[in-house]
């Protein structure tokens, strides 16, 4: 990824994307006992552990220029040609960003290489349709993700295993799945540009799917196609966390 994309979307992306403890958790501990962290594209700063030394590339100004007063230092670099020797780091770190780099396997052999161990919180494209927002209102984008590359083809790359990462009911984040319990909330044009998502399909994508959620949650419908979502504390929704 140039950074242009997000230049172009990234405005404001900090106030819809933090950090979710539990999701944290969950990244920090396959870090192991890393003390120096490499963090690509890094965005706004999410999920950087704070008892590291941390190091992050965005390629964004955008996304640069919303990193919070003392954030880990930041430079400009893609993710497929890293500025650093081989095994300069203990681990490297990619959160939701490794599908947006032109060439995601060149970025993270480049990850492996610059570190001892790797970690990507990532989806499972082919699992898309695990939530009822791209299965019922974006199937559009359910075929998109189908066309990329598999996590399978991704872990395999840097020899990584699979762990499944369930979504809380009241996710802190604001990636597309997090509102899964809060179906309200993808009504509201603040917590769609929190997701990449709602760019790629397309403004008239978009306002058919949100007309039409907006419908059956007036009409019962979305309840009731629902109805067994709703007493779950949280959801395998096709988020992994790749460890190497």
């Amino acid at each position: 990824m140039s950074g242009a994309l997000y230049d172009e979307i990234g405005v404001g992306y900090a106030a819809a994307r933090r950090t979710d403890p539990r999701i944290a958790a969950r990244i920090w501990a396959a870090l192991g006992d890393a003390r120096t962290v490499l963090n690509v594209g890094a965005g706004t700063g999410s999920y950087e552990p704070v008892d590291r030394e941390v190091l992050a590339v965005e390629p964004s100004a955008v996304m640069r220029a919303q990193r919070p007063s003392g954030a880990a230092p930041c430079i400009d670099a893609v993710a497929e040609s890293l500025p650093f020797p081989d095994g300069a780091f203990d681990a490297a770190m990619a959160v939701l960003s490794d599908h947006h780099w032109r060439d995601p396997l060149a970025g993270l052999r480049e990850m492996r290489r610059v570190a001892r161990r790797v970690v990507v919180f990532q989806w499972d494209n082919l699992l898309a349709d695990r939530l009822w927002l791209v299965r019922d209102y974006l199937p559009e984008f359910a075929g998109m993700a189908g066309r990329g590359l598999s996590l399978a083809e991704r872990a395999a790359a840097i020899g990584a295993r699979i762990e499944p990462v369930p979504i809380p009911r009241d996710c802190e984040d604001g990636f597309l799945a997090a509102y899964w319990r809060r179906p309200e909330a993808y009504l509201e044009e603040s917590v769609r540009r929190g997701s990449s998502v709602w760019s790629q399909v397309g403004p008239a994508v978009g306002a058919r799917a949100v007309a039409a959620l907006r419908d059956d949650l007036a009409s019962g419908a979305w309840a009731e196609r629902n109805r067994e979502l709703l007493g779950l504390e949280e959801a395998d929704l096709g988020a992994r966390l790749l460890v190497a």
